[in-house]
């Protein structure tokens, strides 16, 4: 008897409305290719238990939150059932921003230097940003995705309020500089000879951050596939994007999000573990300049929860 997938969507972080898309383009594919499938819409984690009754392998389509900061995976790991992607660990280390960086400094991934307000003197904290990192700054929670909650800091007195004020909305703060340069995404899929890196995209765009505007709104930025970099550049961003993939334990595929500095330093911004899946979103973009069409990714994708090696 055939596999029933299941493709989680929705969830209640603030990237709810994404992953609704994303679900449905991956559950409209699957239905082509003829699989046993349920597209399973959540409001929140508490029907998860009850909406999996039946499902055999689950292609999860949950951004941010307890979808991808491995609370989902660990569960799914608790019932016995094969998921897609990375394990719960890779999902946690990637999701979290602070626990990331410090990783890739180990690693000795590039990565912008980074100060998350962890509690006590918040102006401490930010004379102590202040001190070690040149405006224009970075102000950004350290366990969203899709640039929410991201804000451009031009000088050194809009710091303490925009710090007081993402730590008011989000819980958490963190401080890097902004990198002058060009936004770049690197996606990452296993193959049969191990981990690959995709085409480089390059992404532009009329705002300071590729913000959630700029990447859900069609036609408000620019996507250059391959982007127009030299061979050698364009290589080491694809090396640098791996070694992140790798870094944080990853598996299956990822998407990884870089500022390339005028002097061609990429800078390895964050690991997503979950990427986007909508008709305009970066993975099936690379995969397609790859010659893989999405229906290809989507199985290639599948295949990734029953690698039992990489699990």
């Amino acid at each position: 008897m055939e596999d029933t997938i299941g493709v989680l969507a929705g969830g209640d972080s603030p990237e709810r409305a994404v992953s609704l898309v994303s679900g449905e383009h991956v559950h409209r594919a699957l239905e082509h290719l003829g699989r046993d499938v349920r597209l399973i819409r959540l409001d929140d984690l508490d029907g998860l238990f009850p909406a999996l009754d039946g499902i055999d392998v689950v292609f999860s389509c949950l951004h941010g939150g307890a979808g991808e900061d491995g609370t989902v995976q660990l569960l799914l790991d608790v019932m016995g059932i094969p998921y897609v992607g990375s394990g719960a660990q890779a999902c946690a280390r990637a999701m979290d921003k602070v626990l990331s960086k410090g990783l890739f400094e180990t690693m000795r991934v590039p990565t912008p230097p980074g100060f998350a307000f962890t509690g006590g003197d918040l102006d401490g904290f930010v004379e102590k940003a202040r001190g070690a990192i040149r405006a224009p700054y970075i102000v950004k929670p350290t366990n969203l995705g899709s640039t929410i909650g991201v804000a451009v800091i031009e000088g050194e007195t809009e710091l303490p309020s925009v710090v007081a004020s993402t730590l008011e909305s989000y819980g958490s703060a963190l401080v890097e500089p902004f990198i002058a340069g060009r936004e770049l995404t690197v996606g990452i899929l296993s193959g049969e000879d191990g981990n690959i890196a995709l085409p480089v995209i390059e992404i532009r765009f009329p705002t300071p951050v590729f913000d959630y505007r700029a990447k859900y709104t069609d036609g408000v930025a620019e996507f250059i596939v391959p982007a127009e970099l030299p061979e050698d550049v364009a290589r080491n961003v694809q090396e640098v994007s791996l070694r992140a993939h790798e870094t944080l334990g990853c598996s299956g595929f990822s998407r990884v999000d870089l500022r390339l500095a005028e002097d061609e330093t990429p800078y390895v911004l964050e690991v997503n573990t979950l990427p986007g899946m909508t008709p305009i979103s970066d993975l099936p973009r690379a995969a397609a300049a790859a010659g893989i069409p999405f229906e290809a990714l989507v199985t290639r994708m599948l295949e990734t929860a029953f690698d039992k090696e990489e699990r």
